[in-house]
């Protein structure tokens, strides 16, 4: 097992660089501003359909752009279901711009009430897992996540567990190097399980606060694969390891697909949250509709771009002002 410490000469992690600014805040970048022009899909359907008056076919042709923008056919329902009844009632006036308002204002609700805050063990070091399939940017979100944590005054250790993928432990010991945080990593191929039990070890003789554990990306569908993902997640939490987060990074482009890999993952590893990831590039993102009415899981964060600073907090209107044009 090799140990590398990365941090500046007094120990404490250097500032996090921002792409373009180093003013810049680490957080909060407008997400509709940022997606805005690459978001058509269901943005330019409403901008179309409600060019004229509001009868049954205009929520007809609002639960197609609903669905193609993977909503899914369960919220979808839900969503047009209360928007009827609040044209029926006169809550919502029968205008485009007022069932424009409304189905905004569904959206929001949708969210209202979850605990979006990531959690931390009551003793460090916590450990905040990351899974996911393959492709969907779980490395990229733990360098991401080093950045901001080592940025807040935190000591963090990095867990490069997918042993299977060399590069993945270089580009964490890019992103190690970057902001301050410590990278313990294994030999290629090496177990899993072994990598995050060391760097918990690590983190715990150094004192650090954090442990953020990369794994390898996996079908969802594999049993083999499940079951030692399940074997990382035990080890990550035998003392004096405490996993507080198990966060499902999801590809925005991903689809109807997203429910199926959330359902699976919280089934074996007990999701807390999910972090949607490629939101810069795509006109989707309904699923994590789909995903919160059915599972009940957080929306946590969202990725919306390569930077140190393109991770962002999900905030529902920012979301729901992205995802509608607004």
């Amino acid at each position: 097992m090799r140990v590398r410490r990365h941090r500046s000469d007094d120990g404490r992690a250097p500032a996090t660089p921002a792409p373009g600014d180093a003013s810049a805040p680490p957080d909060r970048p407008v997400l509709a501003g940022r997606l805005g022009r690459n978001r058509p899909g269901l943005a330019g359907g409403l901008a179309r359909l409600f060019a004229g008056k509001v009868d049954e076919a205009t929520f007809e042709a609002l639960e197609d752009l609903l669905v193609a923008a993977d909503v899914g056919l369960a919220s979808t329902g839900r969503i047009l279901a209360a928007l009827r009844d609040a044209v029926r009632t006169g809550a919502v006036a029968p205008t485009p711009e007022a069932l424009v308002a409304g189905l905004r204002a569904e959206i929001v609700a949708s969210f209202a009430g979850e605990d979006r805050s990531l959690k931390r063990a009551a003793v460090p070091p916590s450990v905040w897992l990351l899974v996911g399939v393959n492709g969907v940017g779980k490395t990229t979100t733990v360098g991401k996540l080093a950045a901001r944590e080592s940025a807040d005054g935190r000591r963090v250790v990095v867990a490069a567990g997918d042993t299977f993928r060399a590069a993945a432990g270089d580009q964490l010991a890019s992103w190690a190097e970057r902001c301050g945080a410590t990278l313990v990593r294994g030999a290629d191929g090496a177990d899993p399980s072994s990598v995050v039990f060391d760097a918990v070890e690590h983190a715990t003789a150094r004192g650090a606060d954090l442990v953020l554990a990369d794994s390898a990306g996996r079908l969802h569908t594999k049993t083999n694969l499940m079951d030692e993902l399940r074997k990382v997640r035990r080890v990550a939490d035998r003392p004096p390891g405490r996993v507080s987060e198990v966060l499902l990074v999801i590809d925005a482009t991903t689809g109807q697909n997203g429910l199926a890999q959330a359902r699976e993952f919280t089934n074996a590893v007990g999701v807390t949250g999910i972090v949607l990831t490629k939101l810069d590039g795509t006109a989707k993102g309904g699923i994590v509709l789909a995903i919160h009415d059915e599972l009940g899981l957080p929306i946590k964060l969202v990725g919306i771009g390569e930077g140190p600073n393109d991770l962002v907090a999900f905030d529902p209107d920012d979301f729901t002002a992205a995802l509608t044009g607004a």
